[in-house]
């Protein structure tokens, strides 16, 4: 699939949860099926969850996305981040705006406007995955009570069978570019936003082990989206970028940002913490770890 060809999304199951409504930022010229209002899972960790979070019928979260560009000489930027949250960490968090660092100080040619994050589906399997729902709430008590431009976007977590990145950063473009219209400028005209995923620099690594990635699908991923990248303890990725035959082809579409506070949460580590009843706290939001208790998450 190639991000110009028609898209079907999947729509996702009644649920029962509370929800908060958020009134899209005014300015913005929003397309005729998408209403003045939209929905997303409450803000309180004590919200009881009976089945998936998102509102029903699905609708992609906008309401974090600016309504002008400081300058729009430059391409608006979006950041999505792929991966289990399972819990998602303040690393997690730390990755955004170390790349929002990046790209107000090393970089002329876009201004990152918006991010999300993008919670697996439960059909991946893998070691210590939470349900679904639950990592989709997580992340949105996270990002609502602890920053001003990342939101949740649960679509990944409610399709039938898992979805490879690829495909996601298609249901990304499709939502932002093809559905919404881009970025209103001031003259009245849009501008495509750029879509690029979010990693750590060890998920890069796994771009060259045997039968993980198709090669079809980092083409896809690197060459049509690109890849921001947060170099992480022990990760050499400039060395891997030379080594890495697609990443070294696409490597103008990779950006590096170096951590200088070095931060090796996991939450494989939280996890293991959890088990043997230790403290969790400062590793992730308070909001979050109350979320897990009362949900009695990862014992």
């Amino acid at each position: 699939m190639t991000a110009s060809q028609p898209y079907t999304e999947a729509q996702g199951v009644p649920q029962t949860t509370q929800i908060l409504t958020h009134t899209a930022p005014s300015g913005r010229s929003t397309p005729p099926e998408f209403p003045e209002s939209y929905i997303i899972t409450t803000l309180t960790a004590t919200t009881t969850v009976t089945n998936l979070p998102s509102s029903s019928p699905y609708q992609f979260p906008i309401h974090r996305l600016p309504s002008a560009m400081r300058d729009e000489s430059k391409i608006p930027l979006v950041l999505v981040a792929c991966g289990s949250f399972s819990p998602v960490t303040y690393l997690h968090l730390r990755m955004f705006e170390m790349a929002q660092d990046y790209y107000s100080e090393h970089n002329e040619e876009y201004e990152l406007v918006a991010g999300y994050f993008s919670p697996v589906n439960d059909c991946y399997q893998k070691t210590g995955l939470a349900a679904a729902h639950h990592r989709v709430t997580m992340c949105q008590l996270a990002t609502e009570t602890t920053s001003s431009w990342v939101m949740v976007d649960p679509w990944e977590s409610i399709q039938p069978v898992y979805q490879r990145t690829a495909v996601v950063l298609d249901h990304f473009h499709h939502q932002l570019n093809e559905q919404l219209g881009g970025m209103a400028m001031g003259d009245g005209s849009t501008k495509p936003y750029k879509i690029m995923l979010l990693a750590g620099g060890d998920l890069i690594h796994s771009f060259g082990e045997l039968n993980v990635w198709a090669g079809k699908d980092l083409h896809h991923i690197l060459g049509l989206y690109g890849c921001t990248i947060i170099e992480r303890t022990g990760t050499d990725v400039y060395d891997f970028l030379l080594s890495h035959d697609i990443l070294y082809e696409h490597r103008k579409n990779v950006h590096v940002v170096k951590q200088l506070i070095y931060n090796d949460i996991s939450s494989t580590k939280v996890r293991l913490f959890i088990r043997r009843k230790m403290s969790i706290k400062y590793l992730l939001p308070d909001p979050v770890i109350k979320y897990i208790t009362e949900q009695d998450l990862y014992r």
